[in-house]
């Protein structure tokens, strides 16, 4: 459980650790992921780039009709920001899910991101925001859409020398309810399948449905055809159960110690089915 040696560096700002991180070190945010697989040499980083000292990674700010939400931000600061709660409640509402309280207080939802394990919680709900990606370099930034940027286990579209610099997430419109049920694997406290749902009423009907998916499959993903057969309807227990059928249409479900591939596809449609059930029970 004894890493390999490394060179360490902690700048303490933005532009000194792009120039150091396009040398082709590697970026240490919360280290919740990271450190234990050096422990492991899963990872043989040769560099680490700590981001701790960068301070302009870390808010939380409302700027219109989103929210921005800096890469070194605390699963904590997530879970408990008056903004987020206000504005953004399903993502608040997932981050209080993760780990347990040391993990959230320490890990960064930009770390967790960039990981991209495929049963992490942020994964579901960031599809179901459509959320948007900010990544830097030392050369260029640019804007990646949460269904490009999950692409594998981990696997994003991060590409060398870049990192995340923020998320942008919705400021919810008035009547858009939300809610994230999960599966957790006690041990770790992963999701062995989580549902993130986003759900809108508009005279009587659901006007608007968004549903993302982890744990399920090697990537979080948007569930579009239990979304469309929601579109329109009004939401009874017997729509809702057609519509959680769907959650892994067109999916390869995983199989593991912890569930098979048949068991993960019931809990995804009986907690589909849940969370869609309490979205709809808070929209108006």
């Amino acid at each position: 459980m004894i890493p390999q040696k490394f060179e360490y560096a902690a700048p303490d700002s933005l532009k000194s650790a792009l120039q150091l991180l396009d040398s082709g070190a590697k970026p240490l945010a919360g280290g919740m992921s990271l450190i234990p697989m050096m422990k492991l040499r899963l990872a043989t980083p040769e560099q680490l780039v700590d981001l701790a000292k960068v301070t302009e990674l870390s808010y939380i700010r409302e700027s219109g009709n989103s929210v921005h939400i800096g890469a070194m931000t605390t699963h904590y600061e997530v879970e408990t920001s008056p903004v987020l709660i206000r504005k953004c409640p399903l993502l608040a509402q997932t981050a209080a899910e993760i780990g347990d309280l040391q993990v959230r207080n320490r890990g960064t939802v930009g770390g967790s991101v960039a990981h991209a394990d495929p049963s992490a919680d942020y994964p579901a709900a960031l599809q179901a925001l459509e959320a948007k990606f900010v990544l830097v370099s030392a050369h260029r930034e640019r804007t990646v859409s949460a269904g490009d940027f999950f692409v594998d286990a981990f696997t994003t579209a991060v590409e060398p020398g870049e990192i995340v610099r923020e998320m942008i997430v919705p400021a919810e419109e008035a009547g858009t309810a939300t809610f994230y049920e999960k599966v957790v694997q006690p041990a770790s406290g992963f999701a062995i399948v989580g549902i993130a749902v986003r759900v809108r009423r508009s005279s009587g009907k659901i006007s608007f449905a968004r549903i993302g998916v982890t744990g399920l499959s090697n990537r979080s993903y948007r569930a579009t055809a239990a979304e469309n057969a929601l579109t329109g309807k009004s939401g009874s227990a017997d729509e809702v159960q057609q519509a959680a059928a769907l959650v892994f249409q067109g999916i390869d479900a995983n199989s593991d110690l912890h569930a098979s591939a048949d068991y993960r596809r019931h809990l995804a449609i009986v907690h589909a089915a849940r969370a869609i059930t309490m979205a709809l029970s808070r929209a108006v």
